[in-house]
């Protein structure tokens, strides 16, 4: 449940925090020069907490969502605003705004036909108790036409630097992903699942457009990708591209696809029928999540309509119904961890990339 506290005043006073929107897809933590800092409300809202842990900060104008994160001028956890600080004057920050409530559940996709400018460069090592990922975010694998009608970005070299742990320990409840990466693929490029499209263009009406549901034009690609503002290349789906460099078998176990901004592997699609027993048939890994039937809420700041996948709330995770944990994943064993590991797997089905993380991510990276 998300942590909540009362912000009579916070208008103005997160200017510092490091929370930056993608107005056309994800969001990017980058590192900002402080300027007054959260106010005190912001920690009080993640007293206790863990880093990703979702919260919610109540104001004049509205609640405002967020996840608790580490801030680098008080290397303390602050309550964030899921749509970015909030605008001088109070209120919450200016986004896209949308009406659409009902779609196709299939995003158009442009061919990726184009091979992007540079050499991909990415290297995983292992430094003391640290997986260390260097990368210059270039994908190894054509991409869309950059700019599109949907996304008006040019992709850019970036200067990733992310440490993850070695031993990453599972926390005690799930923590819900936010604006910023998932993790990183093998070729360095980040996988972000959550858009920063709301209806009405609100973050605290709390519908958050599903970016694989086509409601809103992103201008993803083939890859389910699409760029950043500042250049980056991400994934919000299935790396079509990269799969296929990778060979994904269907009669054998995943390769290892990436890391998770805690630390535990990533792979895609197959994995093991008995996840103790890397001698069992290898089948395909599934979501445990199902659309919601019936009628959304309707009135004040709800959309109303029939639940298709538009919002990512149009979702609720069933147990049992598939074989992956509501963080799309599961303890087994695999090629790179005969004695067993946590990992995460991709899947046809949504949410395709994880949306919980099982253990804190890592704060402060670069790119």
């Amino acid at each position: 449940m998300k942590r909540m506290v009362f912000a009579a005043v916070v208008a103005g006073a997160f200017a510092g925090v490091f929370l930056a929107q993608d107005r056309w897809g994800a969001g990017d933590l980058r590192a900002q020069a402080p300027r007054g800092g959260p106010p005190p409300e912001a920690f009080a809202a993640c007293d206790g907490a863990v880093q990703g842990e979702a919260c919610t900060m109540r104001t004049p104008r509205g609640s405002l969502d967020g996840a608790c994160r580490v801030t680098p001028g008080e290397g303390r956890l602050a309550c964030v605003p899921e749509g970015g600080p909030p605008q001088r004057g109070g209120g919450e920050r200016r986004l896209r705004v949308h009406t659409v409530v009902q779609s196709e559940g299939d995003p158009a996709l442009y061919p990726a036909t184009a091979w992007p400018q540079g050499r991909s460069r990415a290297n995983v090592t292992v430094e003391g108790g640290w997986r260390v990922i260097r990368a210059n975010g270039i994908p190894n694998h054509q991409t869309g036409v950059f700019p599109n009608s949907g996304n008006p970005n040019r992709i850019a070299e970036q200067s990733t630097l992310v440490r993850l742990p070695l031993d990453p320990e599972i926390a005690s409840r799930p923590l819900v992903v936010g604006p910023g990466p998932f993790g990183w693929a093998m070729n360095g490029v980040p996988f972000e699942p959550v858009a920063a499209e709301y209806y009405l263009g609100r973050p605290s009406t709390g519908w958050r457009y599903e970016a694989l549901s086509g409601a809103v034009p992103l201008g993803l690609d083939a890859n389910h990708a699409h760029v950043q503002p500042s250049g980056a290349y991400h994934y919000h789906g299935l790396p079509t591209l990269l799969l296929e460099a990778f060979d994904v078998p269907s009669d054998r176990h995943s390769p290892l696809i990436g890391w998770a901004a805690d630390g535990f592997p990533i792979y895609a699609l197959a994995g093991h029928a008995d996840p103790s027993d890397a001698g069992s048939p290898v089948i395909e890994m599934t979501s445990s999540y199902r659309r919601k039937v019936g009628r959304r809420p309707s009135g004040g700041d709800n959309p109303g309509g029939y639940y298709d996948g538009t919002f990512v709330t149009d979702y609720e995770f069933r147990v049992g119904s598939g074989t992956l944990d509501q963080c799309n994943g599961r303890t087994t064993v695999t090629p790179e961890f005969p004695e067993g590991t946590y990992a995460y797997f991709l899947t046809q089905d949504w949410p395709v990339i994880p949306r919980c993380f099982r253990a804190p991510p890592v704060s402060g990276f670069r790119r």
